[in-house]
């Protein structure tokens, strides 16, 4: 037996069958645990669809803090009133809406010229005020990343999540800081009524972001290529819902025109 465990053939049956026996185990823990890992995946991005429109735990000028897992479906069902799906000229209801793959969606939109890609759209409602929210994904230095942006009625941003897949520590990787997200509160995408987006821009020379009139808001230090991808990715992804949330603002300004009454209109 001493000698058949000295040849070359043992070493090579050996390790066969361990990484048979390894594999199976691994295939085994995750397929049991793949429910839990689609419900934290769900969890996840209702926490950053609410932390967008301003619904978190933060406190101070502190950390990101989300809404606690065991309470964010309940939230989340709470303040997202409405998820749509735009699709072409076909606006529908779906309530399963912030599920869609939009990485899936923009690759089948490339390869069929013909094909009208899913945009899914919320609409949430705090204080009073009506949000909507939408989701982007882009492309920082070293891999994919990807947020959502609440704008107001006007096009204003009431808040913003970034994260990524492989952003460099301390510098890109600091779009999901709390001091870059909160730049963004205020701003406004459009520029008179031609849709700009928001510039990550370097030598902004408006380090308290006090204007909020510029597009722009002040790039990371040492992190060019992540802040453009940023920009990018908002101009791409969010262009795509301004005709839509125009369509939606003039239908407001008529309801408001038709219900007011006749002397009121008159000037």
């Amino acid at each position: 037996m001493a000698r058949f465990t000295d040849k070359n053939s043992y070493t090579i049956l050996f390790s066969v069958i361990m990484v048979l026996v390894v594999g199976s185990l691994l295939a085994g823990i995750a397929q049991g645990l793949r429910g839990k890992i689609s419900e934290n995946e769900r969890f996840e991005k209702q926490q950053n669809i609410l932390y967008a429109m301003g619904v978190d735990d933060n406190e101070g000028t502190g950390s990101v803090t989300f809404i606690p897992t065991n309470e964010v479906e309940a939230t989340f069902h709470k303040y997202i009133k409405k998820q749509l799906v735009i699709q072409g000229d076909e606006v529908s209801e779906n309530e399963n809406a912030y599920l869609i793959d939009i990485k899936k969606e923009e690759s089948h939109a490339k390869e069929d010229s013909n094909y009208k890609r899913k945009l899914p759209l919320f609409i949430g409602e705090k204080d009073g005020k009506t949000y909507y929210i939408m989701p982007m994904r882009g492309k920082g230095l070293w891999d994919a990343i990807w947020g959502f942006v609440s704008l107001d009625k006007d096009f204003v941003v009431e808040g913003v999540f970034f994260d990524h897949k492989g952003e460099t520590p301390g510098l890109g990787a600091n779009i999901k800081e709390r001091f870059f997200m909160d730049d963004f509160k205020g701003e406004q995408i459009m520029n008179g009524d031609a849709f700009e987006g928001i510039t990550v821009a370097k030598g902004n020379n408006d380090p308290l972001n006090d204007r909020k009139d510029d597009q722009k808001v002040d790039a990371l230090a040492g992190a060019t290529i992540t802040g453009n991808g940023v920009t990018a990715m908002i101009k791409k992804d969010v262009a795509q819902y301004i005709p839509y949330l125009e369509k939606l603002k003039g239908a407001e300004k008529n309801e408001i025109m038709e219900a007011a009454p006749v002397s009121d209109t008159i000037q």
